[in-house]
């Protein structure tokens, strides 16, 4: 047995924990990057209650809100230009999954000069980045567990991670009361980004005793809190459960790598700017149903642990679940046509080389294809 484990990710869990916020940043700056979205931090007093914490702290703040559903990489140039402007030594990023991934490309931008995607595809490689600290507002993504930033390149659409340790977030407030304001629709889709990210990283190829005893413990979580939180909002056992699944999720995924449902997902919503728990929604039963010959035994655990008996009816606990969290969606519904596949699967095939390889079985280009038609 041969594994290396390294996760430096400072993880701040419980409720009321974000009034720790000016305590926390104050160790590593005097002028944040509050880097959010247009509207939820700010209807729901969270950004106005952050910057007070801040201010108590002697820390001054600026505002970043520009960012989008799936963020794009431009958006995260124009955020690192304004942080320079303003001379911020620290972000503060606050909001979903796509606020933090911006945020963290923000921090590297801003620290480093020439073209993100030469360091997206790694032909440049930096280990600087303004500290960061994340505040989660869903139970989805864990992107405050980890070192990738999700971005999407406007110029041809291609949605793939910057992945570095230097923008791992220096603390990580997990403060499951800011997430309870969420809408149903997007506590399901975020949810199950959140089991399809354990999910996959148990799967991987390049899976390891730990990740493997994280996703499994996630996914028992998931199996028993998800349906709890979405049927009773006030539930906060439901609620810590579903945000530390989500948390490990992103960690595991750090480590183990994301699969093919995820690596399928990402030409589809970086060309349609599809929701993107919706888009793994529409895939991962197509994709799981012919990859269960590749890993019965892995896939029987899965099944187990989300209330099934085998690999035989994994994918229909799946199913079952999608439907209680009225998430049951085609491709089709998300605005993909059947004219989007050849250039999904060729775009696949480039930006989620990994994740094709990490997955349990091996799909050429024309089974990817296939896969997306029976995703339609």
């Amino acid at each position: 047995m041969n594994f290396n484990y390294y996760l430096p990710v400072n993880l701040v869990f419980g409720n009321k924990k974000v009034d720790e916020v000016g305590t926390i940043t104050l160790k590593y700056g005097r002028k944040a990057l509050l880097v959010t979205g247009k509207n939820s931090s700010k209807k729901t007093g969270l950004l106005d209650r952050v910057i007070e914490k801040l201010r108590e702290s002697g820390i001054e703040s600026v505002v970043f809100d520009k960012v989008e559903q799936n963020p794009l990489t431009t958006t995260a140039i124009i955020g690192a230009e304004f942080a320079k402007e303003e001379k911020c030594d620290v972000i503060v990023g606050v909001g979903g999954g796509s606020i933090m991934d911006c945020a963290k490309a923000i921090a590297f931008l801003a620290c480093n000069d020439g073209d993100i995607n030469e360091y997206i595809y790694g032909r440049k490689i930096s280990d600087k980045a303004l500290p960061i600290i994340l505040i989660p507002t869903t139970c989805g993504t864990g992107s405050e567990g980890n070192g990738f930033a999700v971005l999407t390149n406007p110029e041809n659409n291609d949605k793939k991670s910057l992945r570095t340790n230097s923008i791992i977030a220096k603390a990580s407030i997990i403060d499951p009361e800011c997430m309870m304001t969420m809408p149903k629709n997007i506590l399901a889709s975020v949810g199950f980004d959140a089991l399809t990210h354990n999910m996959e990283a148990y799967l991987s190829k390049i899976g390891q005793p730990i990740t493997e005893m994280m996703s499994t413990y996630s996914i028992s979580l998931i199996g028993k809190y998800f349906e709890r939180v979405y049927k009773d909002d006030t539930d906060m056992e439901a609620w810590e459960a579903m945000c530390l699944a989500s948390t490990m999720g992103g960690m595991v995924i750090h480590l183990a790598g994301v699969t093919l449902p995820h690596g399928m997902e990402h030409p589809a919503s970086g060309l349609r700017n599809l929701v993107h728990g919706k888009g793994l929604a529409a895939l991962t039963p197509v994709v799981y149903e012919a990859s269960i010959d590749s890993a019965p035994e892995k896939f029987a655990e899965i099944s187990r642990r989300l209330g099934g008996k085998d690999e035989y009816d994994c994918v229909d606990r799946i199913q079952k679940l999608l439907q209680t969290i009225n998430l049951n969606v085609r491709l089709s519904e998300l605005g993909i046509k059947e004219n989007d596949i050849e250039w999904m699967a060729e775009n696949c095939m480039k930006v989620s080389a990994a994740g094709i390889a990490n997955h349990p079985k091996l799909f050429t280009r024309t089974g990817i294809e296939e896969l997306y038609y029976g995703a339609l």
